[in-house]
């Protein structure tokens, strides 16, 4: 009995043991690998499996997050915008993350912690718009016309962020790979050996977020009895 228990537990962890792993090797080999050795960039190219793994992250956060918020719009269940709030807030914080590895990346290698770059100046403002989703949902007390707002909302967000973060920096002039005419990553630095960290580390901190936004998604139905009699139901 014991054993089919803990193979049972074990069974529901493989993810987050994965998580740890893949996130244990890109901090290894982010530090100690060996990367190119390319003008400009130099040791800083190690930040490609940080700052970039941790936008992709928080594209990931936000989708799901918009996913959960349509269902809820749809159904009316509280228990779905009560998910969409967990995986938002860990989704700003990997924003918040991405700006800032981005600020210190940049100073190296632009030689400004804040250049004027479209694609730098689209982040902070998709950053902003998803704390006023907060700000939002903390100004209204009714929980199923927040839910309903928020939800909204959260739509409207999303589309602002494919906006900023994915068609207008490739339209406009931008200094960041793959947009406004540089050559990206995978044709100009992104050799086979990095390769190997850099796909790991998308997965890794993509299962970070999902782990972290599960653990805030079960506290936060622990404080409301509405919607953990929801959850079972």
């Amino acid at each position: 009995m014991y054993f089919c228990v803990n193979f049972f537990e074990v069974k529901n962890l493989w993810w987050k043991i994965l998580c740890v792993v893949l996130l244990g090797f890109v901090l290894v080999q982010g530090f100690l690998g060996d990367v190119p050795r390319l003008n400009i960039l130099n040791e800083t190219i190690r930040n490609l499996y940080f700052h970039v793994g941790m936008w992709f992250a928080m594209i990931a956060m936000m989708t799901v997050s918009v996913v959960y918020a349509i269902i809820n719009i749809k159904n009316g269940k509280l228990i779905y915008d009560l998910k969409s709030t967990a995986f938002a807030h860990v989704g700003v914080l990997f924003g918040f993350l991405g700006l800032l590895t981005g600020m210190l990346w940049g100073n190296f290698t632009w030689g400004s912690y804040w250049p004027d770059d479209p694609k730098i100046h689209g982040a902070a403002i998709t950053v902003l718009i998803y704390l006023a989703y907060f700000i939002l949902k903390s100004g209204v007390t009714d929980m199923e016309k927040r839910a309903r707002i928020s939800g909204a909302y959260n739509i409207f967000a999303y589309v602002l962020l494919v906006l900023f973060l994915i068609v207008y920096p490739r339209i406009a002039p931008s200094l960041h790979p793959g947009n406004g005419g540089n050559p990206g990553f995978n044709t100009y630095d992104l050799n086979s050996s990095m390769r190997v960290i850099f796909y790991p580390a998308i997965i890794g901190w993509i299962l970070l977020g999902v782990w972290i936004a599960t653990l805030q998604f079960r506290i936060s139905a622990l404080e409301n009895r509405k919607l953990l009699k929801e959850l079972n139901s």
